[in-house]
């Protein structure tokens, strides 16, 4: 896999998650990506993004525009420094939520995403990547 482009944003207030969701739908546009994957795409970055600033009180989220195979896609990597998770499994299954939420962000993620990757160490942080291809394979 190669990365085309690449950008860093701070997530610590919460106009920051309006920004990046545009930045998102703009790296969408820019690969030709279909109104529905950029739908689920900045769906998938809204729940992300939130979370990050819900739980970890914000981190930096990565935006990519990635190509493999020929394919284009968008890569958003969100990390941050907060108390990580202590059951990533448990944390996986919907309905499943430490806060006052539906539980739904998460497995909800993974299943708006092509690619999706949780790596979270309790005390340490969680880094969250997901992928969406342009041709949604």
């Amino acid at each position: 896999m190669m990365t085309l482009s690449k950008e860093t944003l701070a997530i610590q207030r919460e106009p920051d998650v309006i920004y990046f969701r545009n930045k998102a739908k703009e790296y969408a546009v820019k690969i030709g990506m279909s109104m529905v994957g950029q739908t689920k795409l900045i769906t998938a970055a809204s729940e992300l993004v939130r979370n990050m600033l819900r739980y970890a009180n914000g981190g930096n989220a990565i935006l990519e525009i990635v190509i493999r195979n020929n394919v284009k896609g968008v890569r958003l990597t969100f990390t941050d420094k907060g108390p990580g998770i202590k059951d990533v499994k448990q944390a996986m299954q919907d309905g499943f939520s430490t806060g006052r939420s539906l539980g739904l962000g998460l497995p909800g993620a993974k299943r708006l995403s092509n690619e999706f990757d949780i790596k979270s160490e309790v005390g340490k942080g969680t880094t969250v990547t997901i992928i969406r291809w342009k041709n949604g394979l």
